[in-house]
C-alpha cells in the first residue's frame, strides 16, 4: 500500500489521540536512513525518540532476534524463566551505577519502569510521597502523567491525576532559574508539601529530555543525593533517555559522579524492541514480596536476546566513543548556527544529546515555538526527520543514530540549514 491508501485507513481506524500528524509511512529502513510506502528516502535525526542509538536494524541485533525466535518467544517468566532475563539482568547490575550490589526488573515501556520504581521507593521506605521536577518527562501511565513537569497534551483530557506527587523547579538558569533557587525550591517543597517522613522519593532526569535537554549540574545532583540521603528518601534517576550511550557515557547520571539509589533505562536499550528495566541496590529492590513486580511481557525473550546484543554492540564498536565524536561534531556545527542565523541560541549538548533553541530575540531568550515547528516541518518536506521539545516547544533536538555516516549526517544538517534559511534567511545573505 502507499502512503495516501494508509492515511485513508489511519483517518478510518486509528484514535485521534494515538494516530501520528506525519504523512509518511515507513516501509524499509537502516542504520540513519528510513524509506517510506511510496520509495522516498528519508534521513532520520528522530530516531524513534532516542530508541535508535546504534541505528535501525542494526545486523548484530536482527540476528539476536531471529535466533530467539527459533527457540523460544514467550512463557511469561513468572511462570517459566529462561537464560535471557537472568544474563540481562546480570549485565544491566554490572554496568549501572547504582549504590552497593544491583538487582534488577524488566519491563516493557519507559513509564512501566518509572511506575515500578515508585512502587519499589514506596516498599523499601514506608513512605508515600514522591518529588519530581519542572519539565520533566516520565511517561503516559496515570502516574507518570501526575510525575510529568508538562501538562499538554499528556495530561490534558484525563482528569484528576493521583496524589502525593509534588513538583521542584529544575535549574535551567537560561530561562531564569539559578541552581541555588531550584535547591531553594525543592527544599521549601518539603518544607510546605512534601513533609521528608511521608516522601519515599526524589525522581529527576539528569538531562531534561522532552523538558528541553538541559543538563542538571553535578553540583545540583550531589545536593539531592545529600537531602535524599539526610531524609531516608530514594533518589531515583530517569535515563529513559539519557541512558544507554547518548551522552557519551553509558549512562548520563555518570558525568557527576553520583550513584543514586534506583535507576530506570528503556529506549535505546534493544535497539527498537519494546524492553525497559528498574536497577536499584538490592535492599530496595527486594524489599516488596514474592510476585509483586513483572507483567504477562515483561522482559520477553525477544526483547532481552536484542539487549544483550545491543550490550555486545556497544562493546565492539566502542558506542561511547562515538557518541562522544558525534556530540563534539553537532556542538562544532551548532556554533556555527549560533553565528549566521539570529534566531538560533544556547547550543548545548552533553555527547550526542544535543539540541539549539529557536528565539525570536535572543537578548531576552524569548522563544519562539511557532518557527520550530515550522522548521521541522520544511525539515521533513525535505527529506529529514526532525523534532522539537522542550517546555516552550522551541527546542530543536537532534537524535540521530551515533552510528549515523559522515555524509548522511551532512546531508541532514544541511537540511537543517536550507530550512532556516528559506523560513528566516540569514545574517550573511541580509548583509549581502
Amino acid at each position: 500500500m502507499n502512503n495516501a491508501q494508509l492515511n485513508d485507513l489511519k483517518q478510518r481506524y486509528v484514535a485521534n489521540g494515538a494516530a501520528s500528524p506525519a504523512t509518511q509511512f515507513a516501509d524499509r529502513a537502516e542504520n540513519a536512513l528510513v524509506w517510506d510506502a511510496d520509495g522516498n528516502r528519508i534521513i532520520d535525526f528522530a530516531g524513534g525518540i532516542g530508541v535508535l542509538n546504534i541505528g535501525h536494524r542494526h545486523p548484530k541485533v536482527v540476528q539476536a532476534v531471529k535466533d530467539q525466535l527459533d527457540r523460544v518467544m514467550h512463557t511469561c517468566q513468572t511462570v517459566m524463566p529462561y537464560e535471557g532475563y537472568v544474563k540481562l539482568a546480570e549485565k544491566l547490575s554490572q554496568i549501572t551505577p547504582v549504590r552497593g550490589h544491583a538487582k534488577v526488573m524488566l519491563a516493557n515501556s519507559g513509564a512501566e519502569a518509572l511506575e515500578n520504581a515508585v512502587k519499589v521507593a514506596r516498599a523499601a521506605t514506608g513512605k508515600n510521597n514522591v518529588i519530581c521536577f519542572d519539565g520533566g518527562y516520565h511517561g503516559r501511565t496515570f502516574m507518570t502523567m501526575a510525575m510529568n513537569g508538562k501538562v499538554a497534551p499528556y495530561a490534558t483530557d484525563f482528569g484528576t491525576m493521583p496524589g502525593n506527587v509534588f513538583r521542584a523547579p529544575y535549574p535551567v538558569p537560561y530561562h531564569g532559574v539559578s541552581e541555588d533557587e531550584a535547591l531553594r525550591g525543592l527544599k521549601m517543597a518539603l518544607k510546605t508539601d512534601a513533609n521528608p517522613k511521608d516522601t519515599a522519593a526524589i525522581v529527576l532526569e539528569p538531562v531534561l529530555g522532552e523538558g528541553g535537554f538541559y543538563q542538571a549540574p553535578a553540583s545540583f545532583l550531589k545536593a539531592i543525593r545529600e537531602i535524599c540521603d539526610e531524609h531516608g528518601m530514594l533518589m531515583i534517576v530517569d535515563e529513559v533517555q539519557s541512558g544507554f550511550g547518548r551522552t557519551g557515557k553509558m549512562f548520563a547520571i555518570e558525568h557527576s559522579g553520583v550513584e543514586p539509589d534506583i535507576i530506570t533505562m528503556a529506549k535505546s536499550m534493544a535497539d527498537g524492541m519494546p524492553i525497559s528495566a528498574v536497577v536499584g541496590t538490592d535492599k530496595h529492590m527486594d524489599a516488596s514480596g514474592g510476585n509483586s513486580l513483572g507483567g504477562t511481557y515483561t522482559g520477553s525473550p525477544v526483547s532481552c536476546a536484542a539487549a544483550l546484543a545491543v550490550l555486545e554492540v556497544f562493546e565492539e564498536e566502542h558506542i561511547l566513543d562515538k557518541s562522544q565524536a558525534l556530540g563534539d561534531k553537532l556542538a562544532k556545527r551548532f556554533a556555527q548556527w549560533q553565528q549566521d542565523f539570529d534566531c538560533v541560541d544556547n547550543a548545548r549538548n552533553l555527547g550526542a544529546m544535543a539540541a539549539v533553541d529557536l528565539v525570536s530575540d535572543k537578548a531576552n531568550h524569548t522563544p519562539d515555538a511557532d518557527l520550530a515547528g515550522a522548521v521541522c516541518k520544511k525539515a521533513r518536506e525535505k527529506g529529514l526527520i526532525l523534532l522539537s521539545c522542550g517546555l516552550y516547544g522551541n527546542t530543536i533536538r537532534f537524535l540521530m543514530p551515533v552510528t549515523i555516516e559522515d555524509e548522511v549526517l551532512e546531508e541532514g544538517l544541511a537540511i537543517v540549514e536550507e530550512s532556516l534559511k528559506e523560513l528566516v534567511g540569514s545574517k550573511s545573505a541580509a548583509t549581502a
